[in-house]
């Protein structure tokens, strides 16, 4: 089997001036970063799909981003992929001290280890430690410092709140939260009424906001709620559109109501429940 050497090895090939591939020596950080984003997503998608076999590629496909970046890297004398390697291991050395308590790597494992709550105290206060480590003016150093912005909205959303909960800043339940959500709603009725397409745009963001605290505080991950509400919405989709082949019927000349229809029946049919006829 090749290895990760062989990886690197193919990764410096295709990039060789000379005999390398013309469209990867066109490539720079920027025009990648597309390609490692719907990486990653086809990664959650074989998960969520049970599919392991489609796992095993897609993660090849995540690795060869790493290695691609590692190569642009090197090209500029920046770091080689060794250096990534050696990045992450001391880092997670470091998050860890209760599996790896003497800092070491292969130090012994009969030593005394730390409960939950403990393991979670701790991780903060190194992540804390390194946010100042980082920090370029100490006086502006902020919780919200390694939120990536690039993250998507809802996932951001949901990690600066959890953020922000660690300080106190934070709902003390759910219901309370509810009643936000339906604050924030009145207020999306309110600007809609006026007409103001950025407050309209103001107001639903806040809407948002408020929907992805409440699903912090039931222990939901609002990135994954709506994925599955999206495959859901496509599942059903879908069953329209069979249906109406069936039927012999092109969805465009349907009405509203008969669309409806089926969307319920397809509903009943996910639940199993008997047809309305």
């Amino acid at each position: 089997m090749y290895s990760l050497q062989d990886l690197l090895n193919l990764m410096a090939r295709l990039r060789d001036p000379q005999y390398g591939c013309p469209w990867d020596l066109k490539q720079n950080y920027a025009s990648i970063v597309p390609h490692t984003l719907e990486e990653a997503y086809e990664v959650a998608d074989a998960i969520e799909l049970g599919d392991f076999d489609q796992l095993r590629g897609e993660l090849g496909d995540l690795l060869f981003q790493v290695v691609y970046y590692s190569q642009l890297a090197r090209e500029e004398g920046r770091f080689e992929f060794d250096a990534v390697v050696d990045g992450i291991t001391r880092k997670l050395i470091r998050r860890h001290p209760h599996v790896f308590p003497t800092g070491d790597l292969y130090g012994p494992l009969d030593l005394p280890r730390l409960d939950d709550t403990q393991v979670k105290q701790r991780w903060e206060e190194i992540k804390a430690q390194e946010r100042a480590e980082k920090a370029t003016v100490p006086e502006q150093l902020s919780l919200l410092d390694d939120v990536p912005a690039a993250l998507p909205a809802l996932s951001r959303a949901a990690k600066l709140q959890k953020r922000a909960a660690t300080v106190g800043f934070d709902w003390p339940a759910a219901l309370p939260v509810v009643d936000k959500v339906r604050e924030e709603l009145d207020e999306v009725l309110e600007a809609m009424a006026g007409g103001d397409t950025l407050a309209i745009e103001d107001e639903l963001g806040d809407l948002l906001f408020s929907v992805v605290n409440l699903a912090r505080q039931l222990k939901v991950d609002p990135e994954n709620a709506l994925r599955g509400a999206n495959r859901k919405f496509d599942r059903r989709f879908r069953f329209i559109e069979q249906a109406l082949r069936d039927r012999g019927r092109p969805i465009e000349d349907c009405a509203l109501d008969e669309l409806d229809a089926l969307w319920g029946e397809a509903k009943r049919q996910e639940k199993n429940l008997p047809s309305c006829g």
